[in-house]
């Protein structure tokens, strides 16, 4: 806890934003920093709940108490010690997750919640600030040898506790450089590179060895790697975009997020102008899909010089405080606004896409839409149309960020014959192993599109039963 009476005391602050005006015109981190005597009394509010249930909303198991006290002592080097002991990279969560943990707060059952996120970030940032980060090298090596495919949050979690255990790891990415999603998905005003590359300087010194421009199951073989290594972790993630096939959906201008972002991504990183560069600019833009990828499209948009954006969702606009089924500790479905949104966007909820309009040329040049209805019927959804409520918007640019329906299937799973579960995700035991001897899987491969905090959980997990498979037992800690 921090101040036994710092609830009481002060009041929850809203995260500091550079301002609209400012930020829109570049790239860089969105984000403020928090001055630190405020950040004090955020920490002082957390509060001597008797259980803990931040602890039940995280799948990290954050020692949120400890370190909320810690900070309020002003106790750092210790707090970045708690909070090390069940993550690896609290500034991606710091800067990525959206919270859980404080959904779950008890001082959220009638007050707002402890500013669990914002302290947690500023712990690891002041770390890095004071030289606190440094390798951690085994001492003792196995000689056991391990590939890992995929380089996102599961995998970098996994190769860091598994290096620290002793044993090889070698990491394995298809692109041109390492990150997965957080490198090519999060544009930069969310995370700025340099902050991931911090945490890869601070990997290989502890020994992971990355391998980049490496598509297993294409230009690296399975079976090879299945010789090589003694075991495989596959977190390739969950890489295959929901389309929506309505009538024009094959005009030019129509293009999946993750088509978009990765070409602003490499620009922000210092490569040049592709020939077939997607851009917002003068253009009306129409986001069909209103989640995180999204708000991620709609600040890259504006920033690069959208003349209008729409931003589409086919369920209606959450309610702005907890429905009676959404009980508290549940995470509260309520109305949310993202930086991104403040920066200029019009939101539309229970619309449907009827039809992609054709401006003569092959190229979109609006949408039809309509206002739907949805009806609950015991749990299964369906949407009916609301007859007369039809509109045209024009956009010369949509861009589709509706999720992802689970991991590719052609090349390595395929080759490797592991065992899917019913929504196509690779299926595990409780040791993470999956139906073929030797292979593991973790993060949105296994589990389906998820949260970056699941994901490090996840990878965490598997890290701990890929060494009890090679030694019999394990040390590492498994929070899920």
């Amino acid at each position: 806890m921090g101040k036994v009476t710092g609830f009481m005391e002060y009041r929850r602050l809203p995260q500091p934003y550079r301002p609209v005006e400012v930020r829109v015109k570049d790239f860089r981190q969105v984000m403020d920093e928090w001055p630190e005597e405020l950040l004090n009394h955020q920490a002082a509010r957390c509060m001597d709940c008797g259980i803990p249930f931040c602890h039940q909303g995280c799948p990290l198991g954050n020692l949120i108490p400890d370190w909320n006290d810690l900070v309020y002592n002003d106790l750092w080097k210790d707090a970045i010690d708690r909070l090390h002991a069940t993550n690896n990279f609290p500034e991606f969560t710091g800067t990525l997750c959206p919270a859980p943990c404080e959904g779950s707060c008890v001082l959220g059952i009638n007050d707002d919640p402890v500013t669990i996120k914002a302290v947690e970030l500023n712990i690891i940032d002041k770390a890095w600030e004071k030289g606190w980060i440094a390798p951690e090298v085994a001492q003792v090596k196995t000689g056991k040898r391990i590939a890992i495919i995929g380089s996102g949050p599961a995998g970098l979690a996994a190769a860091q506790q598994l290096a620290r255990a002793g044993h090889n790891v070698t990491v394995f990415e298809k692109a041109d450089r390492i990150g997965g999603l957080m490198r090519y998905g999060i544009p930069e005003f969310k995370m700025e590179k340099w902050v991931l590359d911090r945490r890869l300087a601070q990997m290989k010194a502890e020994g992971v060895i990355f391998k980049t421009n490496a598509h297993v199951g294409k230009n690296v073989s399975v079976e090879e790697l299945q010789k090589e290594f003694d075991a495989l972790l596959l977190t390739g993630g969950a890489e295959v975009p929901r389309d929506l096939p309505v009538p024009g959906r094959e005009l030019k201008g129509i293009h999946q997020a993750m088509e978009y972002l990765p070409m602003q991504n490499r620009m922000c990183q210092g490569d040049p102008e592709p020939e077939n560069f997607i851009s917002a600019e003068g253009k009306d833009v129409v986001i069909i899909g209103g989640g995180d990828t999204g708000a991620d499209c709609l600040g890259t948009a504006n920033r690069q010089g959208a003349r209008s954006v729409h931003q589409l969702e086919i369920m209606p606009r959450p309610p702005q405080t907890r429905p009676e089924d959404n009980p508290w500790p549940e995470w509260p479905r309520i109305f949310r606004t993202a930086s991104a949104h403040e920066e200029g966007v019009e939101r539309l909820y229970s619309v449907s896409t009827k039809r992609f309009i054709d401006d003569g040329n092959g190229h979109v040049s609006g949408l039809e839409v309509v206002t739907v209805e949805m009806i609950n019927d015991n749990g299964r959804l369906s949407f009916e149309e609301i007859p007369g409520s039809e509109q045209i918007l024009p956009a010369q640019l949509v861009l589709l960020a509706m999720g992802f329906l689970g991991p590719q299937k052609n090349g390595m799973l395929d080759q490797l014959g592991v065992e899917l579960d019913g929504r196509g995700n690779v299926m595990t035991d409780k040791n993470w192993m999956t139906s073929v001897e030797g292979v593991f899987s973790a993060g949105d491969m296994h589990r389906g599109q998820s949260l970056i905090v699941w994901a490090i959980a996840e990878g965490r997990s598997a890290a701990r039963g890929i060494d009890e498979f090679l030694m019999g037992s394990s040390d590492l800690p498994a929070p899920v």
